[in-house]
């Protein structure tokens, strides 16, 4: 019988909090699977994945990065994410097309703040893991540290399948506990010796085997009626069991290495190829057609369907990145824009090495590409055989918080600025422009300070444009504190044939329901009865309520955390209409905005610093100077770990004043956490 080959591919993405090791991990998969034949270091300049002159100089994961290698007879498509929260959109539309992940964690700080984010991310989509400790040659680096982390932060069952050989400088192998053997690197060897566990290990390694048994026989049947049978479960068992607890997330299996001495990344694509699933494993792509939901199965005889995950402008064309869930696409075929409800042309298809690519005639399900000779596709685009239609849901795109003014240098460079502003935007739908009403300033928004950083560098590098960045500044919302009942808004116009004509009873309440990090949303009800306000007329006023949410009271701010109830109200019987109970629903509720009591809320973000013991009292103090509430802390490595609610706003500038209040050895991170009131005082100070 012949083996269906979507069995043996592979679609997963690294993860991890910057600078656990994520893309020296990726580097050491492209050189074990023959990829490259040269290292890769990130401090050197010369990875694989890192090719941006930007991730170079700044030594971090910018922009997701697609790779394809082969282990083992298996295809393996890898998406080495960032690790930066200001680029957390890049991994949010990477796990949207992705079957599994390997989640790299630091063997000296276990879960970072970054690490938790991008797991929490990870289950959102529900994307099975496996576990890879990294860095276990460090000083200080403990295996069973980072699993109780581990277990602890992000409430998975660790199923540790490795004991490590040697400590710190002298850690040089691994047990493999399934199999029962030693995996041994010499210095300067790029694969393992394989042999008995040395006898200093082997009643350790009995008794976590044991624990592992248990573990999964515990969550398993198959596993569990072996082990009541035998007492003991033999590695095919025991492999098999972890394979389908790892699918279903009832575990995570954990292993540990060093990627940069290369040691543990064989054993690694090991576990990539038993434990994570192939795109057969994973449940059938959904999406709807006519307002129903329609599925769509990893058949490359099945209609075509695929969603663009990333946009790349290059110097040679337009490359859309996707992600093939059925059927087949080859090069010169016409596909269609399920979104845009058009037809593309299919110029090329290329299998994806960073920024090297070898030509495809044919892509099929299951597969991670790159086309070119798409014009109007974005990020979040679905494409899908013209007889066929299919809507997939795009990846989510998370709210910009932070925004500078932009402008260039010389005036005859503006239409310039434009074209390149639209294009960052296009490759990357985190970023927002605009133009400001009051002043007439192009204004950038985005997820950081960083993020805006290395937009406007692009713009300089890659269009060679001069251009003037302004200070940085947080987008503000607001929300209703005290709420107004019986709120009344009369809409009467007449210039002329036809009038208008809408009257509404509104009732304003803060609310804080389907939270999206402000506050909550927006709810809108009726308590009309007796039809004194038709059913067309009630939507009428829910949209322009809607449209009132642009612009609140304080200072232009959008609004969120309300709900507004249509308790009454009038019509005409010739100059009621849709467009009348609009223009009231969106007068009516800015006046009682105006007639509330307004909060203003600034985003707030959890930073966690590291600073060495002596330099703690500084922090402390320059903390509660930015209005920062500490929340935590904790000694590890030495060093004393903070973890405070900042306002966003007070953090510009802030990496600079800690490196020098500790002569360079702090480091901080920094993770959004929504929205909190602001002081009085910011509300007079702020601007759109």
């Amino acid at each position: 019988m012949r083996t269906n080959p979507l069995t043996t591919v592979r679609n997963l993405g690294i993860l991890a909090h910057v600078d656990a090791g994520k893309t020296t991990v990726t580097e050491r998969i492209l050189y074990t699977t023959g990829t490259t034949h040269k290292r890769g270091e990130v401090h050197d300049g010369t990875t694989v994945t890192d090719f941006d002159p930007q991730e170079r100089d700044r030594g971090i994961t910018i922009f997701a990065a697609a790779v394809s290698c082969t282990w083992a007879g298996h295809r393996i498509n890898l998406i080495d994410t960032p690790g930066h929260v200001d680029f957390a959109d890049e991994v949010e539309r990477s796990l949207r097309v992705l079957d599994g992940a390997v989640a790299v964690f630091d063997a000296v700080a276990g879960v970072e703040p970054q690490s938790e984010s991008v797991w929490r991310q990870a289950d959102r989509h529900g994307v099975p893991r496996i576990a890879f400790v990294n860095k276990m040659d460090r000083a200080g680096a403990d295996l069973d540290a980072a699993v109780a982390s581990i277990r602890e932060r992000l409430h998975p069952l660790p199923l540790v399948v490795q004991l490590p050989i040697g400590t710190e400088d002298g850690f040089t192998g691994v047990v493999d506990l399934p199999r029962m053997r030693a995996l041994v690197w010499a210095d300067g060897a790029d694969t393992a010796e394989e042999g008995p566990v040395p006898e200093a290990l082997r009643e350790e390694a009995v008794r976590r085997r044991r624990l592992l048994e248990e573990a999964v026989a515990e969550r398993h049947p198959a596993a569990l009626e072996e082990f009541c049978d035998r007492e003991t479960l033999t590695a095919a068992t025991l492999t098999a069991a972890l394979r389908d607890l790892t699918r279903t997330g009832d575990g995570v299996a954990v292993l540990c290495g060093s990627a940069y001495r290369n040691r543990g990344v064989e054993p690694l694509l090991d576990a990539v190829v038993s434990y994570l699933p192939s795109p057969l494993d994973v449940p059938p792509v959904r999406g709807i057609h006519d307002g129903a939901e329609r599925e769509r199965p990893a058949d490359p005889a099945a209609p075509m369907a695929a969603l663009a995950f990333k946009v790349h402008a290059t110097p040679t064309g337009r490359l859309t990145y996707l992600r093939v869930y059925s059927g087949t696409i080859e090069k010169g075929d016409t596909v269609w824009d399920a979104g845009t409800r058009r037809g593309e042309r299919v110029g090329r298809i290329l299998r994806v090495r960073a920024d090297r690519h070898d030509p495809l005639e044919r892509a099929v399900a299951g597969d991670i590409v790159a086309v070119v000779g798409l014009k109007s596709a974005r990020a979040g685009s679905t494409l899908c055989a013209p007889g066929a239609p299919l809507l997939l849901e795009p990846p989510g795109v998370a709210e910009p918080v932070v925004h500078v003014a932009v402008e260039a240098r010389r005036s005859t460079d503006t239409d310039r600025l434009a074209a390149a502003l639209a294009r960052l935007t296009e490759e990357d739908p985190s970023l927002a422009v605009r133009t400001d009403p009051e002043t007439g300033q192009t204004v950038l928004s985005g997820m950081g300070e960083l993020h805006l950083e290395v937009a406007a560098e692009r713009v300089r590098r890659e269009h060679g444009l001069e251009v003037t960045v302004g200070r940085p500044g947080v987008a503000y919302r607001e929300t209703v504190g005290e709420g107004v009942t019986g709120f009344v808004h009369r809409h009467v116009k007449q210039d002329g044939g036809a009038g208008q004509f809408a009257h509404v009873v509104l009732d304003v309440e803060p609310w804080e329901g389907d939270a999206d990090g402000a506050g909550g949303g927006f709810a809108f009800r009726t308590t009309v009865v007796g039809g004194r306000v038709p059913q067309e007329y009630v939507r009428a006023v829910e949209a322009g309520c809607r449209d009132a949410l642009a612009e609140g009271p304080l200072g232009g701010h959008p609004v969120t955390g309300l709900r507004v109830t249509l308790t009454d109200g009038q019509t005409h019987v010739k100059d009621s209409s849709e467009t009348a109970f609009r223009t009231a629903g969106r007068f009516g509720l800015r006046d009682a905005l105006r007639a509330a009591g307004m909060v203003l809320l600034e985003p707030v973000v959890e930073v966690t610093v590291t600073v060495p013991e002596d330099g703690l009292g500084g922090v402390l103090g320059d903390l509660a100077a930015r209005r920062g509430r500490v929340t935590g802390s904790d000694r590890r490595g030495g060093a004393a770990v903070v973890t405070a609610t900042v306002p966003l706003a007070e953090l510009f500038g802030y990496a600079t004043r800690l490196r020098s209040r500790t002569q360079g050895r702090g480091t901080f991170t920094a993770r959004p956490t929504g929205y909190a009131p602001a002081p009085p005082a910011t509300a007079v100070t702020t601007t759109r």
